[in-house]
């Protein structure tokens, strides 16, 4: 009889934001090590906002997870416990696109790859090193091309993909990041650990004033991660020929109503370039990514908060907590 594992599924078929009640651990066979493939022992799992839109099949036209069977879909990081591939042996440790809440993965080669662990916790690779690390990059580094002198507005600074945005900014020689976050809590985190210069917290009185007195020389680079109304702010403090990268929309997850219209003359006026961001075009440019970001991690100049859990019991809540925008930086089940 195969020893068994645990694993995370949905109970039934979802229409709206998934909860934590939405959520069994179960009890399944452990896998065996498929054909030129590996199993992966996991031990620490990423919680993403996108996995919300996921589970109910709104995510770039991926099905939804089969409830009561299919894992709920996340990345992970581990070690090979079983290899029928040269490649790989027992004890690499890997990160995975496929890893899915369970404790063992079983995977062909090309959904894994190495992960140099050397001088740091291996779960480095699901948060700055991670796909966090790598959307900031592609936004900051190649899509908006910030330089030596740019002012960058970022929203959702206090999260994985924003915190680590501003600091990729400064290490490419911004002159000014503003951040905006929810909650002087978030705010302080934004400013003490991720080292932007201001933090706007959008839950207080007068707000947008805050704002505008940041940014008294407009803006020239703009990240955003959650609404359509958020982005028209910043365009209305957008410097001639700015740039705006949209890398998320985190307020239309849950909804199936579509986002607002983008005003055309604002874009116009202030001959500005809109870039979209799809992150699975930049698989392909991991290793180029974690040769500029891997020494500015060892350094201390490249760091994120982490909001984990230890093991399954938590797991739910988080992801409900996560998805409802109330962690800050990074969120991960370690195993």
């Amino acid at each position: 009889m195969k020893s068994p594992m645990q694993q995370g599924v949905i109970k039934s078929a979802l229409q709206r934001r998934p909860a934590a009640s939405d959520i069994a651990i179960i009890e399944m066979p452990r896998p065996d090590c498929p054909e030129g493939g590996v199993v992966v022992k996991l031990s620490a799992l990423s919680l993403d906002p996108y996995v919300g839109t996921r589970l109910r099949g709104k995510h770039m036209g991926e099905p939804a997870p089969v409830p009561m069977r299919d894992a709920i879909p996340a990345h992970g990081v581990g070690q090979i416990s079983a290899s029928r591939i040269s490649a790989f042996r027992e004890g690499d440790w890997v990160h995975t696109t496929e890893a899915g809440w369970r404790d063992y993965a079983a995977l062909p080669a090309e959904s894994v790859r190495k992960i140099d662990v050397a001088g740091m916790d291996p779960a480095v690779h699901l948060g700055i090193l991670g796909m966090p690390g790598l959307t900031a990059w592609a936004a900051i580094a190649k899509r908006a091309q910030v330089r030596a002198g740019n002012i960058v507005l970022i929203d959702a600074a206090a999260g994985a993909v924003g915190g680590t945005a501003g600091q990729i900014a400064r290490a490419l020689d911004a002159a000014r990041i503003v951040g905006i976050a929810g909650g002087e809590r978030k705010c302080r985190v934004v400013t003490d650990v991720y080292r932007f210069d201001a933090c706007i917290d959008y839950t207080g009185e007068g707000w947008r004033d805050s704002l505008a007195a940041a940014l008294p020389q407009g803006l020239d680079v703009h990240l955003e991660n959650v609404s359509v109304d958020l982005l028209v702010l910043a365009l209305s403090h957008m410097r001639p020929y700015g740039r705006a990268v949209l890398c998320g929309l985190a307020g239309q997850y849950h909804t199936d109503m579509p986002a607002a219209g983008i005003p055309a003359g604002l874009i116009i006026g202030k001959r500005a370039s809109l870039m979209g961001l799809v992150i699975y075009d930049f698989y392909d440019r991991w290793a180029e990514f974690t040769e500029f970001a891997a020494p500015l991690v060892r350094s201390g100049d490249l760091v994120i908060a982490e909001d984990s859990v230890t093991g399954w019991a938590d797991a739910p809540a988080l992801f409900e907590r996560m998805l409802a925008g109330q962690h800050i930086g990074k969120a991960m089940v370690r195993l």
